[in-house]
C-alpha cells in the first residue's frame, strides 16, 4: 500500500490507522446500522437513520437523522416520490461498490479521475401481487457496470475490481442468504 495526505478524497493515513486499530482489536470491526420506517400514505414511507454502534461505542455524530423516502411509481400506484424499494437496493449496491472501489484504490495509491456504475435488475410482479409461487419475488438478476478513468493499467483496475467485489458488504448482502426475523412490535 501507498500512503499520501489524500487521495481520491480519502485521508489515506487515516484508513491506514483504522485498518491497524482493527487488527489490533477486531472488536472494533463490529458495527450495527439501525433505521426506522414510518409509513406515510399508499406507497410512500419515511426512513430515519442516526445513530449506530461501531468501533466500539454508540455513535453520536449525527445531530439531525437522515432521510429516505421511497416510494412507487404510477403505474404502481404511487406518486414517485422517491424510489421504490428495489431501486433503492441497486442505489445500496452501487454506493458500496463505489465506496470500496475509491478506498482501496486509494489504498494501493491508484488516482480516479472518474468512476460510475449502471445496475439493471430484473423482477417479475407476479410473485409480490400473489399471482404466482413460481417466481421469485426478488431480482431474478442485477447486472453491474462501471466506466473508470484512473492512474492504473487495466489488470490492476481488474484486480482491483474483483478485491472490491469479494469484499463489498452490500454485495454479500444481496448474492448470499442472510437470515433476517421479522416480529411485531407491541
Amino acid at each position: 500500500m501507498t500512503t499520501t495526505a489524500s487521495r481520491n478524497g480519502v485521508d489515506v493515513a487515516r484508513l491506514l490507522q483504522t485498518v491497524e486499530a482493527i487488527q489490533g482489536q477486531p472488536s472494533l470491526a463490529r458495527f450495527q446500522f439501525r433505521s426506522r420506517t414510518k409509513w406515510e400514505g399508499g406507497g410512500r414511507s419515511k426512513t430515519a437513520i442516526q445513530g449506530f454502534f461501531g468501533a466500539g461505542q454508540e455513535d453520536k455524530s449525527r445531530a439531525e437523522p437522515l432521510t429516505l423516502v421511497g416510494d412507487e411509481p404510477p403505474v404502481l400506484l404511487g406518486e414517485n416520490a422517491g424510489p421504490n424499494a428495489v431501486e433503492a437496493v441497486l442505489h445500496a449496491l452501487a454506493s458500496c461498490l463505489s465506496v470500496g472501489f475509491i478506498y482501496n484504490a486509494a489504498a494501493r495509491g491508484i488516482d480516479v479521475r472518474s468512476l460510475e456504475f449502471e445496475l439493471d435488475g430484473d423482477l417479475d410482479l407476479r410473485a409480490f401481487l400473489g399471482l404466482s409461487d413460481e417466481v421469485r419475488p426478488g431480482y431474478a438478476g442485477v447486472r453491474v457496470r462501471y466506466r473508470v478513468d484512473a492512474d492504473a493499467s487495466a489488470e490492476e483496475i481488474t484486480d482491483l475490481c474483483n478485491y472490491v467485489q469479494r469484499t463489498s458488504p452490500a454485495l454479500d448482502i444481496i448474492s448470499k442468504p442472510v437470515p433476517v426475523t421479522v416480529e411485531r412490535i407491541s
